[in-house]
């Protein structure tokens, strides 16, 4: 009981002590480890009678036990100072210019969000954005998903807290959501009803549960949405056409359609480019391989009739694709993480000069 005693003062006093987290692990080993004081003495309970055993491992047992407590409070001491003091140390003086650098460069993602609005501006559309937290109706349902739907699923889709009324959150996973906010819009079904034509392009931020040399948890996609009442799957394949051949400046850039599902069109089209493989390298153009690179198809009547109106007097197509992949495809990027890095070198190699502003005229990229 005395050597208790004696351990229990000489233990509890090194944590006490502890300067810093190397001298406290070091008074946690001197106890506790293999060849510790408390170690030592669970190794003599073996040659004790039953009773004194008892007693004994009991009292060491609790030994342990507050010497266990009086660790973890100390390391929550010093990790709290330790912080403080890196914090306190580590200051940094925003009223300082950023460092110089030589030239500034656009970001991959920037530059061919300019290349897409140049592109489809020239085709009439207009740009349009929304929210990166959607509700359950405008991500899922207005645009013809069902419930068992696998995007539905919590493994693929970032659910966030549900409005006070009940109404469950998303962090979207398309564009898509926008285009039901537009057709939704009381001015542009008043432009439709007087013989208009809705044409716009919805690029942004999107987010789904994945994180490969392809996929990232953020990404970025653009939509494409027509409406009128006259607009056919002819205009929709005229329409991305003329985009990939502008995109990737190859003026018999082949392509092919081939029929998909997608819940929100009917009928449905993957679209594909021509490629080939030779020597192992991808090389964009004509050749005998496809690369697959949008979906699109003519809007579905129900999500035409979720936004307001009549699938019996308007119709139109709706397209998409993920804008950092066909930057990787364009520019030669092999990995879509480095997107995301921050990585200065990476952005001088990658980067687009502020000034060389895409225009079909004036060229697109490099």
């Amino acid at each position: 009981m005395d050597d208790l005693s004696t351990i229990r003062s000489e233990a509890l006093g090194a944590v006490s002590q502890a300067a810093d987290l190397a001298a406290l692990d070091a008074a946690r080993v001197a106890a506790l480890g293999k060849k510790g004081s408390i170690t030592g003495l669970m190794k003599t309970l073996g040659g004790m009678a039953p009773d004194q055993r008892r007693e004994f491992g009991a009292r060491v047992n609790q030994l342990k036990g507050e010497i266990e407590a009086a660790l973890e409070a100390r390391k929550s001491d010093l990790s709290a100072s330790a912080l403080a003091a890196k914090l306190g140390n580590e200051k940094i003086d925003i009223s300082l210019p950023a460092r110089p650098e030589a030239q500034g460069t656009l970001h991959p993602i920037g530059q061919v969000m300019d290349e897409l609005a140049a592109i489809f501006g020239e085709m009439g559309f207009t740009w349009a954005e929304g929210p990166d937290i959607e509700d359950d109706w405008h991500n899922f349902t207005a645009l013809n998903i069902p419930p068992d739907h696998p995007a539905r699923q919590m493994q693929d889709t970032f659910y966030l807290p549900s409005r006070p009324d009940g109404t469950p959150m998303v962090l979207r996973t398309h564009t898509s959501p926008v285009q039901a906010r537009t057709m939704l819009d009381k001015g542009v079904q008043k432009m439709l009803a007087d013989g208009g034509s809705l044409r716009i392009i919805v690029p942004g931020r999107t987010f789904r549960i994945d994180n490969d040399a392809t996929h990232t948890p953020m990404f970025h996609q653009v939509e494409g949405l027509v409406i009128d009442r006259t607009t056919h799957m002819g205009h929709l394949k005229g329409c991305l056409v003329d985009f990939c051949r502008a995109f990737f400046e190859i003026d018999d850039l082949p392509l092919r359609f081939r029929p998909s599902y997608f819940p929100f069109t009917e009928p449905s089209a993957e679209v594909d480019i021509g490629c080939s493989w030779k020597g192992g390298e991808l090389k964009i153009g004509a050749g005998d391989s496809w690369l697959e690179i949008l979906g699109s198809g003519m809007v579905h009547p129900n999500v035409i009739a979720n936004c307001g109106l009549d699938p019996a007097v308007y119709q139109g197509f709706a397209f998409g694709m993920g804008i950092d992949r066909i930057a990787m495809l364009k520019y030669g990027i092999p990995d879509l993480r480095d997107f995301f890095e921050s990585d200065l070198r990476w952005l001088r190699h990658y980067g687009f000069s502020a000034l060389e502003w895409p225009s079909l005229t004036g060229g697109l990229g490099r």
